[in-house]
């Protein structure tokens, strides 16, 4: 009944999160903390399932023209070297746990009070140093805890005006597809455990992440789902940081 419930779970968190353009790690991680699974099983989980999604939301943000490619590159060249050095680091449990915990609590305050139902004026020009720069650290941090950066990139890429919030949907999705095989491999070097249950996860992720995305690519976001999932977020991050 738990692996039903935390497949529901899992399920809608790829609907919610593929809609605006993000593999869900977040979420995959949120579910798994409150249903009691092994930091050790956390992190790989995420990752797998975080690619099946992130590649059909590219697909189907790329097909809607949302995909920038000067956009994507400078920050995938300074990610993915790192989310593979990040994934191969294996976190003790007493450290990876409180470091999920304020990733989760991050995205759930970028989940529930930053608001996407206006496009902001015309993009400004990117810096193309200052994004390697900030991509080495995301995809350090990406790989370190599971999650693709979906959650850093969408936020920064709005704050610094270099996208709309249709092109940062489009770019996000690229760029946690990229970091999760990247850091996937990097923990690969360390003969991860999988759950039993990846098979059964990986179709739900995969069909939630085509209902997601399907709408999103045509329709960014609902905010009232946003706030029902920045709380399970916040729940589970304070869960991870409290126990």
């Amino acid at each position: 009944m738990s692996e039903l419930l935390l497949a529901s779970c899992i399920f809608i968190a790829a609907i919610l999160y593929s809609s605006v353009g993000h593999g869900g790690a977040s979420g995959y991680l949120a579910a798994m903390a409150l249903f009691g699974v092994a930091p050790a099983v956390m992190k790989p989980t995420a990752l797998v399932l975080n690619i099946i999604v992130a590649a059909i939301a590219t697909l189907k943000f790329y097909r809607a023209g949302y995909f920038k490619r000067s956009l994507f590159i400078p920050f995938a060249i300074g990610s993915i070297p790192c989310a593979f050095i990040g994934g191969s680091i294996v976190v003790p449990t007493q450290l990876y746990k409180p470091i999920v915990g304020m990733v989760l609590l991050y995205a759930a305050a970028r989940l529930g009070f930053i608001k996407t139902t206006a496009e902001p004026p015309l993009p400004r020009p990117i810096s193309v140093y200052l994004a390697i720069g900030l991509g080495m650290a995301i995809g350090l941090l990406s790989g370190l805890t599971g999650v693709g950066g979906g959650i850093f990139l969408s936020p920064l890429l709005l704050l610094m005006g270099w996208a709309t919030i249709s092109e940062s949907a489009g770019v996000s999705a690229a760029f946690i597809l990229v970091n999760s095989i990247s850091g996937l491999l990097g923990y690969l070097t360390k003969l991860p455990t999988l759950p039993s249950s990846l098979w059964l996860w990986s179709i739900v992720a995969a069909v939630g992440g085509w209902i997601g995305a399907e709408y999103g690519s045509k329709r960014i976001g609902s905010q009232r789902l946003r706030y029902l999932l920045a709380a399970v977020l916040a729940i589970a991050g304070i869960k991870l940081i409290l126990t």
